[in-house]
């Protein structure tokens, strides 16, 4: 559209930028052994606080009651002193004040007549509390904890011989603070270090009663990874039988079935054999004949012959599962497993592929047979569905041989590696040839000789297939 005459502008429609979605990341969770740390931690921490305080609160107290008692005994006995020196007629009442049997009391104060005097250190009659100066008037022996000087002071008063005399005296609490203070600091240390019991037990007490679960975990990984012989032990404890006898029944009943099952997929391939046998020497029969064939009839005869090998390499595949889902043993000899694969990865490939490093001493027990099997599906699985097999590298890492098999493809996702040894797994769902059973049986050909096999990213961008297998 032109705006209002002017032909040189137009309506342009003002674009918002989207607002892209930041994604939240979830909450970590704490983990039970977590939770029982610190649950006996503040439990432990709880305890030693209330007993700290009440340890504190009684204790204190009896400091405080322990010196007052003393600092009431010291003044009456100094009352009895004064009384004495007026009753004598001493004059001026101060002069009895220095001559005291107390050595506890910082100052004196003594009322007579309804006049102050003071010891030395003087003391302002101002200074005494006016509720303690109005007991002590009432005829009444009286303390009070007041602050002077910057600190805590105890002040007894009790009455003289006649009405309206009155003798004062301020002790120290300066040694009951401090020790006061010293209780604080150890109760707290105590406290702290209680914690830290309380964590540590918490700790020891999530490793024990985390055990059986740790051992559970620890199983049911090795029936995921195919061990159906794998059972929980029966304790005798009443709170763990019952799961142990139904994780054991329920591995009993999965380990039957699977076996019925290879034993179902054997028979079916061992019934298979013949027949496909037959079919396959009529085919290469017809094959060799080819030339005679009309032209209409070629094209299909070719498509039949290129299904019956895919058939054939699916029985062949579904026999090798079997014997290991039935338990086969391993049939180990003293092999050098570098020329071993270079024999099997160079075969297959149908050129040199493989370097095997000729430093490392590759000499180990293994099941001959097996093992070029897992190499045949390796090279063949980069030769078929990875653009083409680059190398094949074989070197020694501690008591394992590590064989790392390379491809021309554009990798395997991390989000699909680890389904890729799955029965019947096909990485990207390719329209390519392959029944999706050669590295689900290199993982059990591997993981029955106790070694591992994992998938990485080459140094062009390719899939790595890695193996790792024991040579003791």
């Amino acid at each position: 559209m032109r705006a209002d005459g002017d032909p040189g502008r137009t309506h342009r429609r003002r674009l918002r930028p989207r607002r892209r979605a930041v994604a939240v990341p979830a909450p970590r969770s704490i983990g039970l052994r977590t939770r029982l740390e610190l649950t006996f931690g503040l439990l432990a921490l709880c305890v030693s606080v209330l007993v700290a305080v009440l340890a504190w609160v009684v204790v204190s107290g009896q400091l405080l009651s322990d010196r007052q008692h003393t600092a009431v005994s010291e003044t009456m006995l100094d009352r009895t002193a004064v009384a004495t020196g007026l009753a004598r007629g001493a004059t001026p009442a101060s002069s009895l004040l220095g001559g005291l049997p107390s050595s506890d009391a910082e100052a004196s104060l003594v009322r007579v007549s309804g006049r102050w005097y003071a010891g030395r250190p003087a003391l302002a009659p101002s200074s005494l509390p006016p509720a303690l100066v109005a007991a002590v008037a009432s005829r009444a022996t009286a303390t009070q904890r007041v602050l002077l000087d910057g600190g805590v002071r105890l002040v007894v008063g009790t009455p003289l011989g006649r009405p309206g005399d009155a003798l004062f005296q301020v002790f120290p609490l300066t040694d009951v603070e401090h020790t006061r203070t010293a209780l604080g600091w150890g109760l707290a240390a105590v406290a702290a270090i209680t914690s830290l019991a309380g964590v540590a037990l918490g700790r020891r007490a999530g490793v024990v009663a985390l055990r059986p679960l740790a051992e559970l975990t620890s199983l049911a990984g090795a029936v995921a990874g195919g061990r159906l012989d794998a059972r929980l032990a029966v304790r005798g404890d009443p709170d763990l039988d019952p799961l142990a006898r139904s994780f054991n029944r329920t591995v009993s009943e999965l380990e039957h079935r699977v076996r019925a099952d290879s034993r179902f997929a054997a028979d079916l391939s061992h019934e298979l054999r013949t027949p496909l046998t037959t079919m396959l020497n009529s085919m290469e029969v017809i094959t060799n004949r080819r030339d005679l064939l009309p032209e209409a009839v070629r094209e299909p005869v070719d498509l039949l012959a290129d299904d019956l090998q895919r058939f054939r390499a699916l029985v062949v595949d579904l026999l090798e599962i079997s014997r290991h889902d039935a338990g086969e043993d391993l049939l180990l000899e003293p092999v050098d497993v570098g020329e071993l694969v270079r024999r099997a990865a160079d075969g297959t490939a149908g050129r040199p592929v493989t370097r095997v490093d000729p430093s490392s001493d590759l000499e180990g027990h293994v099941d001959k047979r097996r093992l070029e099997r897992v190499v045949a599906n390796l090279v063949g699985n980069a030769e078929h569905h990875g653009g083409g097999c680059i190398a094949v590298s074989v070197r020694r890492e501690g008591d394992f041989a590590r064989i790392c098999v390379d491809d021309a493809g554009p990798g395997i996702p991390r989000a699909e590696r680890g389904r890729v040894f799955d029965r019947f797994a096909r990485a990207g769902g390719s329209g390519e040839l392959g029944v999706g059973l050669g590295l689900a049986i290199v993982q059990r050909h591997v993981a029955a000789h106790g070694g591992t096999v994992h998938v990485e990213t080459s140094d062009r961008g390719g899939a790595r297939l890695v193996v790792e297998l024991p040579l003791r």
